[in-house]
């Protein structure tokens, strides 16, 4: 797991997102939490999930969240811990999550909770193709396939100043570093 993740926050995250979601498939929820995200890291220089971003096919998917998705439906990394997410949230036709509860919002912050509400009222409502297009910008374009995007290519997406991409990026190699001690 990477050292910048935030399980507690990315499971309401995850919660507070599919509740609100009409089509509740890995794609859609993927996609908003990616916008939340790189649009929260732009303003705020921290995404909300601290998830690592794989520039797959089908566009940017968080790398610790889609593990959770597929230990809950049996064949993921965290497999042996799936019970333990079961009670947030299940499975269903292999690609779409059930909430079990609402997010407890205790967990996010209340910019994390703007940047969520941004996201769904940009992409809730974008067909598959519409989103996956969008989810096609600088950052994924630059970043080899199957391989982590970065956070500078996030931030040269948002069009942030090389000063700021600097800060962000030194900030949170400090933050892996202090996790590794």
């Amino acid at each position: 797991m990477n050292a910048s993740f935030c399980l507690e926050k990315s499971i309401h995250a995850i919660l507070y997102v599919a509740n609100k979601l009409e089509r509740k498939d890995f794609h859609k929820i993927f996609k908003v939490l990616y916008f939340a995200d790189i649009n929260h890291l732009s303003d705020y220089g921290r995404t909300i999930t601290g998830d690592t971003y794989i520039a797959m096919n089908d566009g940017p998917v968080p790398s610790c969240i889609y593990d959770i998705f597929k230990a809950l439906r049996g064949d993921g990394f965290f497999h042996t811990e799936a019970q333990r997410f079961s009670k947030y949230f299940e499975v269903c036709d292999w690609n779409f999550i059930n909430p079990k509860m609402s997010a407890e919002l205790k967990h996010l912050s209340s910019s994390d909770v703007e940047y969520l509400d941004a996201s769904l009222g940009e992409n809730a409502n974008l067909s598959w193709n519409e989103i996956r297009e969008k989810s096609h910008g600088y950052a994924w374009r630059e970043t080899e396939k199957d391989t982590p995007i970065s956070l500078k290519n996030m931030l040269l997406e948002k069009g942030n100043s090389d000063d700021y991409i600097e800060f962000v990026t030194e900030m949170d190699s400090l933050k892996k570093i202090s996790a590794l001690m």
